[in-house]
C-alpha cells in the first residue's frame, strides 16, 4: 500500500483532509505548504452533513463538535416582509436523516482539528512550489528556496490561483462575478431578542447580488454575518481586507428591521471579492491531478467549497489505495476515476451555487447533503 510517494501542494482544508484520507487508507504522503506557519486565519465555515459525515471518517468529527454549533434549521426570509419562503430542519433530524448534522463553527477551529491529525513531518511548512517537471512516471517538485522533492503522484490543492493548474493547463485569471462579500463576528448577547439565531438563516434580496445570512458560531456564543453587494470593480488580494459598516448597512437600508439589526450591531467588517471559473473539462494529465478551488471554485451561496474540497480529498484517497498495489503504471487510471466519480456533481453545484437560488422556496437537499464521500461508487 505504500508503493506510491504522493505529494500534496497546499495544505487548506482540502490538501489536509485528503492527506489524512491517504494516510488513514495506507497511503505515504507529504503536503506543501507555502506559509511558515499556521495561522488563524478566516471567520467561519458551514459545514453541511455531507461535509461533516466525510470528516467524521476522517477522525476528527468529535474534536469538531467540542466548539461547533449546529443550527436547528435552514431558513429562507425575503427582503422586505421577512416571510418565511422555506425551513429545513438541520442540528438532529438531520443526523437522523444524512448521518450527521450540520456544525458551523470558526474556520481555525476546523484547521487546527485538520492539522492535529497530520504528523508534523508529513506537513512541509515554508515550501512554496514554483515549478514542476515530469520525469517519466515521477514528478519533481521545485520550491522557491531551491530545494525540490521528487513524487509519484502530485495533488493540486493551491486554492483558485493554482500554480499546480497553471502548470498543467497554461495561465488563466479567475473571473470577478461584480460582487462582494462583507463578514463579521457579533456576541449573541448583542442580539438579545433577535428570532431564529440559533438557524442558518438567509434573507434573500431583490437579485442575486444581495442577501444577508447569519448562522451561530461557537456554540451559540457568537453570531456569524455575511452579507453580499455588487460592486463594479476590485483590486485587493486579500481576505482580511477591513470595509466599511456604513456602507454596508447603506446597502440593505431597505431591508426588513429584523435583517437591519443584524447589521447595526457590526463594529467592523471584512470586505473580500467573490471570483469564479467554468468548469475544467479535465482535472489530471498524466500523474498530475487537481482537487478544491484548483478545479472548481465555488461561490458561497450553496455552502459548498470546503464540502466539495473535502469530498475530493475523500474519493481521491480511495481511487488512489486501490491502484497503490499495481504501482506508477496504475496512477493515470486511479486519477481518471477520481475525476469521474467527482466531476459531474462539482460541475452541477459549481454552476448552481453561481445561480444563486437553490433553496430560495424550498426544495430537496437530498441530493447534496445525503452525499457518502466513502461509500460512493467510483467511476
Amino acid at each position: 500500500m505504500t508503493s506510491l510517494k504522493i505529494g500534496i501542494n497546499g495544505a487548506g482544508i482540502g490538501g489536509l483532509a485528503a492527506a489524512i484520507a491517504l494516510r488513514k487508507l495506507g497511503m505515504d504522503v507529504t503536503v506543501y505548504e507555502q506559509a511558515s506557519r499556521f495561522a488563524r486565519v478566516g471567520a467561519d465555515i458551514n459545514l453541511t452533513p455531507n461535509a461533516v459525515r466525510a470528516l467524521d471518517g476522517l477522525g476528527v468529527g468529535d474534536a469538531l463538535r467540542e466548539t461547533a454549533a449546529r443550527p436547528t434549521h435552514r431558513i429562507s426570509r425575503t427582503w422586505d416582509t421577512g416571510e418565511e419562503t422555506s425551513r429545513l430542519p438541520m442540528s438532529d433530524e438531520a443526523e437522523q436523516r444524512y448521518g450527521a448534522p450540520q456544525l458551523t463553527m470558526h474556520r481555525a477551529d476546523l484547521m487546527s482539528a485538520l492539522e492535529s491529525a497530520l504528523p508534523a513531518a508529513k506537513v512541509r511548512l515554508g515550501h512554496k512550489a514554483v515549478a514542476i517537471e515530469r520525469n517519466g512516471g515521477g514528478i519533481t517538485v521545485r520550491f522557491a528556496d531551491g530545494s525540490e522533492d521528487e513524487v509519484d503522484v502530485l495533488v493540486g490543492a493551491d486554492g483558485i490561483h493554482s500554480m499546480v493548474r497553471t502548470a498543467l493547463f497554461g495561465q488563466e485569471s479567475p473571473i470577478f462575478t461584480g460582487v462582494v462579500a462583507y463578514r463579521a463576528v457579533v456576541p449573541a448577547e448583542r442580539l438579545a431578542g433577535v428570532p431564529n439565531l440559533d438557524a442558518f438563516t438567509k434573507w434573500w434580496g431583490t437579485d442575486p447580488a444581495s442577501q444577508i445570512v447569519t448562522f451561530p458560531l461557537n456554540r451559540g456564543r457568537d453570531i456569524f454575518i455575511f452579507a453580499t453587494v455588487a460592486q463594479a470593480s476590485w483590486r485587493h488580494e486579500s481576505w482580511t481586507t477591513p470595509g466599511r459598516v456604513e456602507d454596508l448597512r447603506s446597502a440593505y437600508a431597505g431591508f426588513h428591521p429584523e435583517a437591519r439589526v443584524l447589521l447595526d450591531a457590526c463594529d467592523d467588517v471584512l470586505i473580500s471579492a467573490l471570483y469564479v471559473r467554468d468548469p475544467l473539462p479535465s482535472w489530471s494529465d498524466g500523474h498530475v491531478t487537481l482537487m478544491g478551488d484548483a478545479c472548481h471554485p465555488m461561490m458561497p451561496f450553496m455552502a459548498q467549497g470546503a464540502g466539495m474540497a473535502i469530498e475530493d480529498g475523500v474519493v481521491l484517497a480511495r481511487c488512489l489505495a486501490e491502484a497503490a498495489g499495481d504501482g506508477q503504471a496504475a496512477v493515470p487510471a486511479a486519477l481518471a476515476c477520481y475525476q469521474r466519480a467527482r466531476h459531474e456533481r462539482t460541475s452541477r453545484i459549481q454552476i448552481g451555487s453561481r445561480s444563486n437560488a437553490w433553496l430560495k422556496e424550498g426544495g430537496n437537499a437530498d441530493w447534496v447533503y445525503d452525499y457518502d464521500a466513502w461509500n460512493v461508487a467510483l467511476g
